[in-house]
């Protein structure tokens, strides 16, 4: 059987704008992920102690379970109790429930990188343990911590294939939905690993070089 290279250009608008709602996904999810491991991160920092504790459960449950699950129980289970999201909200918040609990790991890893002789400075200046975390240790934790964030963010951006489960239209629906139209099986895988290639690795790259950047300009030369 010969590849049918005309079905795969016919198919190219649809995987384009499939390319867009993965990024979408992607991009909101590793933005709300961040937002929710700053969050953490400082409770955890501050020791705050009821917080503290449903923080660190908050991180065990959402590593200990699979994306999928975490998003049929959003997805299927909460409309039981009244509520209903769309399949997009539903990705949006399964992966931001997953990426804040790695990226709380990996912000509460560069906290504790942060020299000891820094955070006693602050406090020998008379500054207040808010003040110290937002203008020393935060600043400090993520510029220690680039390697692992952008690494995480990348992880994320993958996991977006999972959110065709519910009827997400990404890049894996659309890969299987045009499968299932059409029996065209190498002509579409074919089409989602070149796309995955494409959108990724030069997503990567560009990452490390934002990273080394990024420490250059915090350390100097």
């Amino acid at each position: 059987m010969s590849f049918d290279w005309n079905f795969v250009w016919s198919t190219l608008p649809a995987f384009a704008k499939a390319v867009l709602v993965t990024l979408q996904v992607g991009v909101i999810a590793i933005a709300t992920g961040l937002l929710v491991a700053l969050l953490n991160t400082s409770i955890l920092v501050l020791r705050v102690r009821v917080l503290s504790t449903l923080v660190k459960g908050y991180i065990e449950v959402a590593r200990n379970t699979p994306l999928l699950l975490q998003l049929f129980f959003i997805y299927f289970a909460l409309p039981s109790v009244g509520i209903r999201v769309s399949g997009f909200s539903a990705a949006i918040i399964a992966m931001t429930f997953l990426g804040g609990a790695y990226l709380t790991e990996v912000l509460r890893a560069g906290v504790e990188a942060v020299p000891k002789t820094q955070i006693e400075s602050g406090l020998s200046i008379g500054l207040s343990r808010w003040q110290l975390l937002r203008h020393v240790v935060l600043p400090q934790a993520g510029i220690l911590s680039l390697p692992a964030l952008f690494a995480n963010f990348i992880f994320l951006l993958k996991e977006t294939t999972i959110v065709s489960a519910v009827a997400v239209p990404e890049i894996l629906y659309t890969t299987k939905s045009y499968i299932a139209l059409y029996y065209k099986t190498y002509e579409m895988l074919a089409v989602m690993t070149a796309i995955c290639v494409l959108l990724f690795l030069p997503l990567s790259l560009l990452l490390v070089r934002v990273e080394r950047r990024l420490q250059h300009a915090q350390f100097g030369s």
